[in-house]
């Protein structure tokens, strides 16, 4: 999900005795804890308890993944994290759009109270956390976040943040510093042996379609690569590797991988990134259709200061640029143009099939630089509709974008691949690949990778989403579908 504006000690008393060892004097000193509140004590011991942690053999920290990239169902995926002491947990989209986590705080205004995902929301209340601290404008951290646009001061000396995306919705808030617990995969089994003290941002006020109840989720887990992003955060303390990896399932189960590290897999290609961006924007070169690349200047996918080419996680659909747009549909209606019916409604390209899209339509190629391309299956740029007479509606999943010389790849183009986001190189990954298996994860340069099941949160006694349950989410799945698609054809923005 992207901006609009792309963007928002301890006191002790010694003691001190003497012990000899080898005809050599050691001093022992023994902490005279008096006076010192229990709070402060467990934060000098879980800080001491993060170091020796660190020593041992690295784990994978593995976040779970619910949700579906299709809007008749969901549009969206999202994760689960533990915020505060006691721990609490919070259901947060996946977006690799924008920085910063934040959640839903009390009070807010505007924020939903309940959700069609089958997901119980929360607010976190800093006044139950025992570790939560406000962020002043003088913080250095605070800092960090102006630089980039991700936070703001009050005449209160109190670091905050208003964000408004591309989809017209918006909240604010301020920020605070807590503890996150991270879930651990190493081996065969899971653990929750690592926490981190970490900035997020405490939403106080929700607009626009933040507000509705049909896909709430209690806030946004921002990947993008500043300073405030939980994954910068992580990295500069030394507990992760400045990298992180998606493989987002595109079945109907949804769901998927996310870990802290980079995925491993022999038919990985990269491409880099552009520099100095706030985004992930690569340089998208060329657009074959069934091998044929496309009469599109490639300045037109340059980047500049309103342009380029941006993968989103947070983006349910993908969208090119006007004048790349019209010669892509077009291609494809000339490859299958004796195989289908075309329709068009709402200003979408339709198509009737009556067999197997992988039989009648192209692969398309997204070409990048160094050589990376992008291989995309028709079901990876088409959605289907509904069914009229035996034959099922397709519709182009690619959307234009008028006048502003963007695309936006989303997760219709990004699902059922391993997508590897290697920051310390500034490159990106990615490989076809089935979701629902697992994967192996490098979280070193050196060290040997880490295997990590894909399936390992099952035993989770949270709740999971289920798409659509039969029956019991037929009113809203019909539901979402007319408000995504209409009643024929679709309608995605």
């Amino acid at each position: 999900m992207l901006p609009m504006d792309i963007r928002v000690a301890v006191a002790a008393f010694l003691v001190v005795s003497a012990a000899v060892v080898g005809g050599v004097t050691l001093t022992l000193e023994r902490a005279n804890h008096d006076g010192v509140e229990l709070s402060r004590l467990r934060e000098i011991d879980r800080a001491r308890h993060g170091r020796i942690l660190q020593q041992l053999p690295a784990g994978v920290v593995d976040f779970p993944v619910e949700g579906t990239y299709d809007p008749y169902l969901v549009g969206l995926y999202f994760t689960r994290v533990k915020l505060g002491n006691p721990p609490k947990e919070f259901y947060v989209q996946i977006d690799t759009g924008s920085d910063v986590l934040w959640v839903g705080c009390t009070p807010c205004s505007g924020c939903p109270t309940s959700s069609g995902l089958q997901i119980q929301l929360e607010f976190f209340d800093p006044s139950s956390s025992s570790t939560a601290s406000l962020i002043s404008c003088s913080d250095r951290r605070c800092a960090v976040g102006e630089e980039f646009g991700d936070s703001i001061c009050s005449s209160k000396n109190q670091c905050g943040y208003t964000f408004q995306y591309g989809d017209g919705s918006g909240t604010s808030g301020y920020y605070l510093s807590d503890y996150m617990y991270l879930d651990t995969v190493v081996g065969n089994s899971v653990t929750t042996n690592t926490s981190a003290s970490v900035v997020f941002g405490c939403s106080t006020s929700q607009t626009g379609d933040l507000t509705k109840p049909d896909r709430a989720v209690d806030g946004i887990f921002g990947f993008g690569q500043q300073g405030l992003s939980v994954i910068s955060q992580l990295s500069s303390q030394g507990i992760t590797p400045n990298a992180f990896s998606h493989c987002l399932n595109g079945g109907n189960g949804g769901g998927g991988i996310l870990v802290l590290g980079q995925i491993v897999e022999p038919n990985l290609v990269y491409t880099p990134l552009v520099p100095s961006q706030p985004h992930y924007n690569v340089n998208l070169q060329s657009i074959s259709v069934n091998g044929q690349t496309l009469a599109i200047d490639a300045s037109v996918f340059s980047t500049s200061n309103s342009g380029g080419t941006i993968i989103d996680s947070g983006t349910t659909l993908a969208y090119l640029a006007e004048e790349a747009y019209d010669s892509f549909v077009s291609a494809i209606m000339q490859t299958v143009s004796s195989n289908v019916r075309p329709v068009s409604s709402k200003g979408n390209q339709c198509y009737l099939a009556t067999s197997s899209v992988s039989e009648v339509f192209p692969q398309v190629s997204l070409n990048f630089a160094n050589g990376a391309s992008m291989m995309l299956r028709p079901v990876d740029y088409l959605l289907q509709q509904n069914s009229i007479g035996g034959a099922a509606v397709w519709c182009i999943g690619f959307q234009k974008i008028q006048s502003k010389g963007i695309t936006i790849l989303g997760d219709l183009v990004l699902k059922d691949k391993i997508v590897v986001y290697d920051l310390a190189g500034q490159r990106i990954g990615w490989a076809n690949y089935d979701c629902s298996s697992s994967v192996n994860v490098s979280t070193s340069n050196t060290g040997p990778p880490e295997f990590v099941n894909a399936g390992q949160f099952d035993s989770n006694n949270s709740p999971h989403y289920k798409p659509c349950s039969v029956m019991l989410n037929m009113a809203i799945c019909l539901l979402l579908h007319r408000i995504f698609f209409g009643v024929l054809s679709p309608s995605f923005l």
